[in-house]
């Protein structure tokens, strides 16, 4: 990261992240390990600090730095925590989560996206993240319960198979819907009663529901 780059991070997380709320210091501390610029399109790196989404291949996003933060806020992930990321992309969320949890967990249902997050996360060194290239509405079953759950696409409405491999206590944070969308949190009670709260509406694209072929 070089000097430009690291002054930059420091005036996004201060304006974008602290100035609308953002207080959890391991997440802010994570935001500025993670160098965003390794993580976007070479032709949008001058925009990578922006209070924007960026295009990336396959007509998917990289989400605004802001949402990328109270998604992870939200979870309240600590460093023994064992997640499931839905929707890997270039691998920035995905590499935020691995700096605060103990193992990533991070699928992709688009080839290419899983094979830029694979580069991506390998050049920046991280040993804790598991790249699964699959049908996020299946979820990775083979590695649950997990303490917390996120998506980086939007299902028309709750995944029942992501719920159910969550862990009791454990928290999922998603956007959910179809021409309207909204950002909601779900907790698996020690009943098994889900609390959900929905927070505030945003835009993510949809979430695929295919499988990979190829």
């Amino acid at each position: 990261m070089t000097d430009v780059e690291h002054e930059a991070i420091k005036a996004m997380i201060r304006d974008q992240l602290v100035a609308r709320g953002i207080a959890d210091k391991r997440v802010l501390s994570a935001f500025e390990r993670v160098n965003r610029y390794d993580f976007v399109p070479s032709e949008f790196r001058a925009l990578a600090c922006s209070d924007q989404p960026l295009p990336l291949i396959g007509g998917q996003t990289i989400s605004q730095p802001y949402i990328v933060a109270i998604m992870t806020e939200l979870l309240e992930i600590t460093n023994k925590s064992k997640i499931l990321e839905i929707g890997s992309g270039s691998g920035y969320q995905t590499a935020i989560l691995a700096e605060l949890a103990g193992t990533v967990y991070s699928m992709e249902i688009l080839r290419d996206l899983h094979n830029l997050a694979r580069a991506n996360l390998s050049e920046s060194g991280y040993r804790n993240v598991h790249l699964i290239l699959g049908n996020g509405y299946e979820g990775y079953p083979d590695a649950a319960p997990y303490d917390a759950i996120i998506l980086s696409a939007a299902p028309p409405s709750i995944p029942g198979k992501l719920v159910a491999q969550l862990a009791v206590g454990g928290r999922m944070a998603l956007p959910v819907g179809s021409s309207a969308q909204m950002l909601c949190l779900l907790t698996l009670l020690g009943d098994k009663r889900i609390r959900q709260r929905t927070l505030f509406p945003v835009v993510f694209v949809p979430m695929v529901d295919r499988p990979e072929k190829g």
